[in-house]
């Protein structure tokens, strides 16, 4: 099991940048396939970003693609998420989720493979 804290939300203007990570309490995080999703208010939860168990592989919603980068430091059990170029669409909770896999290459989109969640961190852009 793997316990997931968010840190590095906050309240920035259009065109920022904001960098979120997530802390894992897991002995094996190398283990786990990672990814980001947030959730609009008033808004489904939605997938923005996922990064495989290593790192080699990862996956971008067009929405975000170009302006966020994914990445994971398995030595220090956190997963980032670099946002650059923030709108005011980009608000929402951003949570990152754990998918305890064997697989080296997955990197899913659907927010039901992921079995694990942290409590999410606030992001608002202002226009």
């Amino acid at each position: 099991q793997v316990q997931l804290v968010e840190s590095g939300g906050g309240l920035v203007q259009a065109g920022g940048s904001l960098r979120l990570s997530c802390a894992a309490s897991a002995r094996s995080f190398g283990n786990y396939a990672m990814a980001w999703f947030r959730q609009p208010p008033g808004k489904e939860r939605e997938f923005v970003a996922a990064i495989s168990r290593r790192g080699g592989d990862t996956n971008y919603a067009d929405s975000v693609k170009g302006r966020c980068t994914i990445s994971r430091d398995n030595t220090k059990n956190t997963l980032y998420l670099q946002m650059n170029s923030l709108k005011p669409e980009d608000t929402a909770v951003y949570y990152c989720a754990a998918d305890q896999t064997s697989s080296l290459l997955r990197v899913t989109t659907r927010l039901n493979d992921y079995e694990y969640w942290g409590q999410g961190t606030q992001v608002t852009v202002s226009s």
